[in-house]
């Protein structure tokens, strides 16, 4: 009808972006999802990072919606989740005010991630996992690539060790507690925010 067609004619920029890469197949071709990263970035004024946030292991809607507005808030080119059913979950909305129609979602199944990280690996970017192991990188000693891909735990599994064996490094956060755990979300906007830091801060204040 008329009034259907006016309403799509008004959606935002973005969902023509968001399109063309959710849900992530192996036949979608990588240069499509890198136009669509650039192209989002010039529609929305923003940095042209290549920080991909995969979360699909996580399980809480309250810890996605928190990351997808750290990653909005951050300028990463995508946030990778199990499911896109989250988005509807309103403790996910709460968290997340918004943010998911501002930031591509990009649906990666658990049992997807492996040929998901291989594919990505193929494309130059170089898997980063938060976990602590005895070859983790301090963050404060760790220089990001600009293609990066981070890869978060879930909440009481961390990696699991068929994923670990596909990082490129683990790197992890220094901490000072009792307490040797960081909740996920936190963990996840301390890394993107340093990813933000070097690659992005540092090249506007180079320009």
């Amino acid at each position: 009808t008329g009034s259907h067609l006016a309403e799509a004619d008004s959606q935002t920029e973005w969902t023509d972006v968001q399109k063309k890469i959710i849900p992530w197949k192996n036949s979608t071709p990588s240069l499509d999802l890198e136009m669509a990263f650039q192209d989002r970035a010039a529609k929305l004024g923003k940095s042209n990072s290549r920080l991909i946030v995969v979360a699909s292991l996580i399980d809480k809607p309250t810890n996605l919606g928190g990351l997808c507005r750290t990653s909005e808030i951050f300028g990463a080119s995508a946030l990778v989740v199990g499911s896109l059913h989250y988005i509807q979950d309103k403790q996910f909305q709460h968290l997340s005010v918004s943010a998911e129609q501002w930031l591509p979602l990009v649906e990666v199944k658990p049992s997807q991630l492996v040929d998901y990280l291989q594919e990505k690996k193929t494309e130059g970017y170089t898997i980063i996992g938060v976990e602590q192991t005895a070859k983790s990188f301090d963050l404060t000693e760790y220089c990001f690539p600009e293609k990066s891909l981070l890869l978060l735990g879930n909440e009481h599994e961390g990696i699991p060790a068929n994923l670990i064996h596909h990082l490129d490094v683990c790197v992890e956060i220094p901490q000072q507690g009792i307490i040797r755990s960081l909740n996920v979300h936190v963990s996840g906007a301390l890394l993107i925010w340093e990813y933000t830091r070097q690659q992005v801060i540092k090249q506007k204040h180079q320009q």
